[in-house]
């Protein structure tokens, strides 16, 4: 082989080499350039999930302090009802009472004029028996003492007196103040002697 054909033989071979190593560098580059690519895709994909998440955060941040502002001014305006309620929740009551007050007031006048005594005890009377039925149509009712067994849910001893009979052992035997219930609550309890 001659000198022209080596040398001719040489630059081929390096010519290939280097196409070769051309190629192969090419290949590292592209696999480079494609793997980085879905990782830009994937870095935009979660910095959109990010802000996405930011949104529906202020958003229910947003309607969590709407929520608490609602709740708060329901609160408020559910103490200023029961307050208006509780200021305003015997005007009934009390305006019910006053054809009472009336009649006491004109039973009193004829007191001063009138000489019928009979006539002025059933005028007290009937303006009696109208309260109490006043009070029984809101629920008061009297509490039952006479010859009932003593009971500390309605009645409170005062004293207690020695009785011959054995049956009156423990029943009440008189009642110095009688107690009442509103609605089934005792409201007062009767004061009541106990048989001993």
């Amino acid at each position: 082989m001659t000198k022209a054909k080596k040398s001719q033989n040489i630059d081929e071979t390096e010519e290939l080499n280097n196409i070769e190593a051309t190629e192969t560098t090419q290949e590292p580059i592209d696999e480079v350039q494609s793997q980085t690519e879905p990782e830009t895709t994937e870095t935009d994909t979660l910095s959109e999930e990010v802000a996405s998440l930011k949104e529906k955060v202020e958003q229910l941040t947003k309607d969590k302090l709407l929520l608490m502002a609602d709740f708060d001014n329901y609160r408020k305006r559910t103490i200023k009802e029961k307050a208006d309620l509780i200021k305003s929740g015997g005007e009934e009551c009390l305006k019910n009472l006053l054809p009472v007050i009336d009649d006491f007031e004109r039973s009193l006048q004829a007191l001063n004029t009138s000489t019928d005594v009979e006539a002025l005890v059933e005028g007290v009377n009937l303006i009696y028996n109208k309260f109490k039925g006043y009070l029984a149509q809101n629920g008061v009712k009297e509490i039952e003492t006479a010859d009932a067994p003593f009971d500390t849910e309605y009645h409170e001893a005062v004293t207690t007196f020695p009785v011959e009979d054995p049956e009156k052992k423990g029943k009440v035997i008189d009642c110095v103040q009688k107690g009442y219930t509103l609605n089934d609550k005792v409201i007062r309890f009767s004061k009541v002697v106990v048989g001993e």
